[in-house]
C-alpha cells in the first residue's frame, strides 16, 4: 500500500516538475509559473476526477443487479471474498473483450467490462477476470494507473505553451530546443507509465487467483481474450492510447506511436505463471 502511495506521489511530483521545465524552456519565467500552476491544477483534478473522466472516455454506463444480474452478481460475490466494499459496476458497449478497474481507493472504486467480454467468456472465466480487477483495487493500483492515464494525456498539451509564450519578451527561447522539449514531453509521459505498469499485471493475476480460488479460469480467459482482441479494434482505446495500461489485455492494434503505449507483459508469460500457481 505504501509503495503505491509513494509511486503516486512521485508521479504527481514528476508531472509538476516536467510542466515547470517545459514551461521555462518555451516561455521563460512567465511560462514556468503558468506551467507549474497548470501542473498543480492537473494533479488536483486527476486525484478527484480522473476515474470519471476515463469512464466517460469509454462511454461506460453503470449497471446493477436488475440490469446485469450475472455480471453484477459475480462482482458482488468476489468483493465479499476479497473483503472489499462493493465497487460501482460499469458496462462498455464495445465488441473487443476487455476490462479495467479505476477509482482513487477501495471505497471509491469502479470496475468496467465490455459487452464483448460478457459474450466471449463463460461464467467461470468472467469470474477470473473480475477477480483480477478486484485485485488491482485491493492492491491500490487503481489510483496510480488512472492518474497516469490522465496525466499522460495532459502532458501532451504542454506543447501549447510554445504557442502561448514562444517569442514573448527579450528571453525568446531557442526554437529548436522548444521543439525538442515539446516532442519529449509526451515521451516522458509514456516512460512514467512504463515504470508502473508491467509488474502490476503479474501481481493482479496472482491476487485474482487467490480471490477466485481458480487460477485456471483466469488463464483460460486471458488466452481467449488475447486471441479475439487482436482482431477487434476498440475505438476509444485507439483515440486515448494512454489508457491502454489500465486494461487487462492490451487493447491497441495500431503501430507507430500508439504502439509505444503497450505496457502489458506477454500474455503467454502470464498464463504460464497462473498455471504454475494452479499446480
Amino acid at each position: 500500500m505504501l509503495g503505491n502511495w509513494f509511486k503516486t506521489s512521485l508521479l504527481m511530483a514528476a508531472v509538476v516538475a516536467l510542466f515547470g521545465i517545459v514551461g521555462a524552456t518555451v516561455g521563460g519565467a512567465e511560462g514556468m509559473l503558468v506551467a507549474l500552476a497548470f501542473g498543480g491544477a492537473m494533479n488536483f483534478f486527476a486525484y478527484w476526477f480522473s476515474d470519471k473522466m476515463v469512464l466517460r472516455m469509454y462511454g461506460a454506463r453503470e449497471v446493477d443487479a436488475a440490469s446485469a444480474p450475472e455480471y453484477y452478481g459475480v462482482v458482488h460475490e468476489l468483493a465479499g471474498r476479497a473483503g472489499l466494499p462493493m465497487p460501482k459496476v460499469y458496462l462498455i458497449d464495445e465488441a473487443q473483450p476487455n476490462a479495467f478497474a479505476t477509482g482513487r481507493n477501495p471505497q471509491h472504486a469502479a470496475v468496467a467490462a465490455t459487452t464483448g467480454i460478457l459474450q466471449l467468456l463463460n461464467a467461470r472465466e468472467l469470474r477470473g477476470v473480475m477477480a483480477h480487477e478486484l485485485a488491482h483495487v485491493k492492491h491500490r493500483d487503481i489510483l496510480t494507473s488512472t492518474i497516469a492515464a490522465t496525466m499522460a494525456g495532459a502532458i501532451s498539451s504542454i506543447a501549447h505553451f510554445g504557442f502561448l509564450f514562444g517569442g514573448r519578451g527579450g528571453d525568446r527561447p531557442n526554437p529548436v530546443v522548444a521543439i525538442i522539449v515539446m516532442i519529449l514531453a509526451p515521451m516522458a509521459a509514456m516512460l512514467i507509465q512504463f515504470a508502473i505498469s508491467r509488474a502490476r499485471e503479474f501481481g493482479a493475476d496472482r491476487g485474482g487467483a487467490e480471490i477466485s480460488g481458480d487460477p485456471q479460469a483466469l488463464a483460460s480467459a486471458l488466452q481467449k481474450m488475447e486471441r479475439y482482441a487482436k482482431g477487434v479494434p476498440m475505438a476509444a482505446a485507439e483515440q486515448h492510447p494512454e489508457t491502454a495500461q489500465m486494461m487487462i489485455i492490451n487493447p491497441l492494434t495500431a503501430g507507430g506511436i500508439a504502439g509505444l503505449f503497450s505496457t502489458h507483459p506477454a500474455t503467454a508469460d502470464r498464463i504460464a505463471r497462473l498455471l504454475a500457481i494452479a499446480r
